[in-house]
């Protein structure tokens, strides 16, 4: 999509079907982190009896089967694909992560469609996974917390987001998937307000620019988490 008058537009998809895990906040981080280099935002909240606006990143976050179904299917009806076809990007957590595959399973390992932006399935998995979660991508860590049943498997040609140094993510050895306009993770945390770093790599996929280094509290807490973390 073409970006309005400088403005760079970040929608909130559906937070009263996933956001149990407080992933909004993903929504206030890059918004913040924009603006103070000198951005323009537009932060819209989009509700699940509203229509799919547009927008330069979309984002999705955790939450229970039911609201994970229902969400999937607003996706495919608001048209979610042809969005990001025509140019947006989409940042994804946990539930969010699955509904954009082929396929996720909910209770009974009963299949429910997704949106099929990535090849991805996800199955039941034998055990939940909850805890920490700290993810190796490129040469940064990823650091988070994780809660879910599900199980992700990457068709062949989809790259892992990263792989697994504490914790399961998708599969217990790579977590999350990255095209050139999809991020996913199962990291909450807010994932994007525990890991800065990472929240600038998805601006600057939006923006299409490299962005100068911010300091900030959350940087360095950020390192503090690193550090307990050890090597």
């Amino acid at each position: 999509m073409e970006r309005a008058h400088g403005v760079v537009r970040i929608a909130l998809l559906y937070p009263e079907l996933l956001g149990t895990y407080g992933d909004g906040g993903n929504a206030l981080v890059l918004a913040e982190r924009a603006r103070r280099r000198g951005r323009r935002v537009e932060l819209v909240t989009v509700t699940l009896d509203e229509r799919l606006p547009e927008a330069d990143l979309y984002l999705l976050g955790g939450g229970e089967d039911g609201p994970q179904r229902l969400a999937a299917d607003l996706l495919r009806r608001g048209d979610l694909a042809a969005r990001v076809a025509d140019g947006a990007r989409v940042f994804a957590v946990c539930a969010g992560l699955q509904v954009l595959g082929t396929s996720f399973a909910v209770e009974g390992d009963d299949r429910h469609d997704g949106v099929g932006l990535v090849a991805a399935t996800t199955l039941r998995g034998a055990r939940r996974s909850v805890g920490d979660l700290a993810v190796r991508v490129g040469g940064r860590l990823l650091v988070g917390f994780e809660n879910h049943g599900g199980v992700t498997r990457l068709a062949p040609g989809v790259v892992a987001l990263g792989e697994v140094v504490r914790g399961r993510g998708s599969d217990g050895r790579h977590d999350g998937f990255v095209t050139e306009r999809v991020f996913a993770t199962y990291a909450h945390g807010p994932v994007l307000a525990l890991n800065p770093w990472f929240a600038d790599e998805v601006l600057a996929a939006v923006l299409g620019e490299e962005l100068e280094p911010l300091a900030s509290v959350a940087d360095r807490l950020y390192a503090e988490r690193c550090a307990r973390l050890g090597p």
